[in-house]
């Protein structure tokens, strides 16, 4: 199987500079090679490809040996074919009816990635594994630089990526051929309901809390927020108010990411089979279309109170829990059942009545039919369970 690892790096203050020159040059590159596609096409009709830019970049390199000349010629043809790939989602959007989102210009806060597509080839991982306690990656222009490696890679590194979040520059290792590491079984099967306010509830009757990461630095943000806007464009304190906002986005992102890989470990840990909602997330956090009122004017249409739940479900962070559950479940040997959510927070657990009169509160659950009382997550979580060991039945039958 194929896993990614993701480390901090540990940079000097030359390493950060030639690092930050690495990002620039790889987007100026991309910037460039968009220009050359669309230029050639508005005057001559003619659709530039990516073999066609790649043989020109020893050209380019040979002319700029200070600038582009400085790095592997590996990681520009990954900064090309990422073009390729935007140009053809953008006709494949284009093709299947959609908006199409024509490939834009990158700045410096939207290009934030440089990849070398084979280890060796302008980069090496644990360049230094003489090293007793420290891992180093080499990068080509920029050097050894060392890794805050907090666990071990295994299998076959493949691809090297750099990142910068903020202030903080991260390598991400992608491997193949590494190893299941199968856990023993439990005999145990679990259905899960995603909520607001708890983030997973199980049949089993367990209720995890949502922490609200977003919510519990909203004060600091929303300061830091109002300094950034009295902050004049281009200015240095304008930019450090930029990186104070980045900064509490960012920590509120990696607290979420640390809550949702506990919560994903101890359902792959204590259960064989788990079944969760196959949820539609975008769908779901789409902002309210306005109605007019022929008058000039709208209607009411609870878009406030939608634009709320709408962040609370963001911050909840479904997607990410959900992406890294699949990811355990697949390195466990664990059987992840995604189901249609529709009418399992309306259906009695007992005797099958749908009704919407069922639920009556947030988290009370009571049946018009035959009086069953439950947590009302708790129930849909049974009626997951079931819908899920249903299709797990079927699919074994035919």
């Amino acid at each position: 199987m194929r896993r990614s690892y993701k480390f901090l790096l540990r940079p000097t203050v030359g390493q950060t500079i030639a690092l930050t020159a690495c990002l620039d040059d790889h987007r100026a590159l991309y910037n460039a090679a968009l220009e050359h596609r669309r230029t050639a096409y508005r005057k001559a009709g003619v659709s530039i490809r990516y073999g066609e830019q790649s043989a020109d970049l020893k050209h380019i390199r040979a002319a700029d040996t200070a600038g582009q000349g400085r790095w592997s010629f590996s990681s520009q043809q990954a900064t090309l074919r990422r073009l390729d790939r935007a140009f053809a989602a953008f006709f494949a959007r284009l093709k299947a009816g959609h908006t199409p989102g024509f490939p834009r210009f990158k700045g410096t806060g939207s290009f934030d990635t440089v990849e070398w597509p084979s280890d060796g080839d302008g980069c090496r991982w644990d360049s230094q594994s003489e090293h007793p306690t420290t891992a180093y990656v080499r990068l080509q222009g920029v050097g050894h630089v060392r890794v805050h490696r907090h666990r071990p890679v295994r299998g076959v590194v493949k691809t090297i990526s750099v990142k910068r979040e903020g202030s903080r520059w991260y390598v991400i290792v992608s491997c193949d051929e590494v190893p299941a590491e199968a856990l023993p079984a439990t005999g145990r099967t679990v259905g899960i309901d995603l909520g607001v306010a708890s983030l997973v509830a199980t049949s089993d009757g367990a209720l995890l809390d949502n922490p609200r990461h977003l919510a519990a630095c909203a004060d600091r943000l929303a300061s830091a927020q109002r300094d950034l806007v009295r902050r004049k464009r281009g200015s240095t304190r304008r930019r450090k108010a930029v990186a104070r906002v980045a900064a509490l986005h960012a920590k509120a992102r990696r607290r979420r990411l640390d809550g949702a890989h506990k919560a994903a470990l101890a359902l792959v840990g204590g259960y064989d089979v788990i079944v969760c909602e196959d949820l539609r997330i975008t769908n779901m956090t789409r902002r309210v279309a306005p109605k007019p009122d022929g008058e000039g004017g709208y209607l009411p249409s609870g878009a406030a109170a939608k634009s709320g739940l709408n962040r609370s479900i963001l911050d909840a962070g479904w997607g990410v829990f959900l992406t890294i559950l699949s990811h355990k479940a697949e390195s466990a040997g664990r059987e992840l059942i995604a189901v249609n959510p529709a009418q399992t927070s309306r259906t009695c657990a007992c005797c099958g009545h749908c009704a919407r009169e069922n639920r009556r509160t947030q988290a009370e659950f009571v049946c018009t039919a035959c009086g069953h009382s439950a947590h009302a997550d708790v129930n849909a979580a049974i009626n997951i369970l079931r819908a899920g060991l249903a299709l797990r039945e079927a699919a074994r039958a035919a």
